[in-house]
Parts: C-alpha cells; structure tokens; sequence
C-alpha cells in the first residue's frame, strides 16, 4: 500500500497508476452536488488553498455531535458520475490531486486528470463504518446551514484511508477496461 501525505503535489500523483492501492493521510474535504455546483458558479477564495493538493471525497457521511464536536459515524463514496459534468473544471480550478468515490468517471474527468495531474481513487461501497474509523477528526463543516449535512463541505483529518486508484493521470481507466471486456464478453455469449 503506497502511503500519501496530503496535500499532495503533481510529481507524487503523477507518478501513480490504475490498481495501485493507496493509504491516504492529511487533510480532505468531502463534497457532492451542491458544493460542486457552488465551487464552479461562485469559484469561492476561502477555500482555494485548504482544495489545492488535496482530494475532494464524494461523500454523505452519517454523523453525530458529541461534546460540540463532529464525529463521522458513516463515510462511505456516493456515486462519482453525478459529478461529471463539473469535476474536470474543479479539479482545474482547484488544483485538486484526487477526486475519490465509487463507480468511476467518464471520459471529460479522465481529461482533466491528465491535464492537471490527478487520479481518481475508488472507495470501497458497503463498508461506510469502516471508513469512519480512518477519519480522525472533523476540523471544519462549510455550508452546512446552506447545504444541509450530506452535501456540506466537511473538511477531515485522515489516517490511513483505504482506496484505489481506478483512473490515472496518463488516460487509464479500470472502469474503461471493464466496461469494454465485460461487452466483449457479452457479446460473445449471445453471438453479435
């Protein structure tokens, strides 16, 4: 498992590829529709450094106050593709390293990782409990009153945060060449 220390710099995450297994560490900041929405149509200052080699986490998370502190119960991926029509531009914009979720990203995101130099990592579904265990402390929430609790912005410390990367910054796509082998197959089997 290759460990990495956010914020993460271009060379690092260049130097990554499709199926390595990766322990993330540092600061993250989760966001879904709404954040990337408002990232794109306000480009907010205040958070363009705490963004800037970091991973932005497509995330709902479950979470609970205790003692006037957050504490994430669940964090496991949402679906990634929702953020398609956005995701290049704020990974550009941002200067963003990784973009993490399930189910992978179409063809305009695998663009803009290789433009800018970034990777997509893929949580694991079904294991949001476990996940929590990796985020160590809830050190801000941006837009909750706004955005509500799945969709805020809520930036984490993280320990040894299990993933992989599925879409590199050299045009690599697991999901790509799953998708074409499962067709060939398919195809295959009822004879086209």
């Amino acid at each position: 498992m290759i460990k990495l220390q956010m914020p993460l710099n271009e060379a690092d995450v260049r130097q990554l590829k499709v199926g390595d297994e990766v322990a993330l560490n540092g600061v993250m900041v989760t966001g879904r529709d709404e954040a990337h929405a408002w990232l794109i149509n306000d480009k907010p200052e205040e958070v363009r450094d705490l963004l800037n080699g970091s991973v932005i986490y497509h995330c709902g998370p479950v979470v609970s106050k205790e003692d006037g502190q957050w504490k994430f119960v669940a964090a496991g991926p949402t679906t990634s593709i929702r953020e398609e029509p956005y995701q290049a531009d704020v990974i550009e914009e941002y200067q963003i390293r990784g973009v993490m979720g399930k189910g992978g990203m179409g063809a305009k995101t695998l663009a803009g990782l290789g433009k800018t130099g970034a990777v997509y990592l893929h949580a694991i579904g079904g294991a949001a409990t476990l996940l929590a265990k990796s985020v160590k402390k809830v050190t801000d929430v941006i837009k909750l009153e706004e955005f509500g609790v799945p969709e805020a912005l809520w930036v984490l410390e993280v320990e040894d945060f299990p993933c992989v990367v599925t879409m590199d910054s050299h045009g690599n796509s697991l999901h790509t060449r799953i998708r074409e082998q499962s067709d060939a197959v398919a195809k295959e089997l009822i004879g086209i």
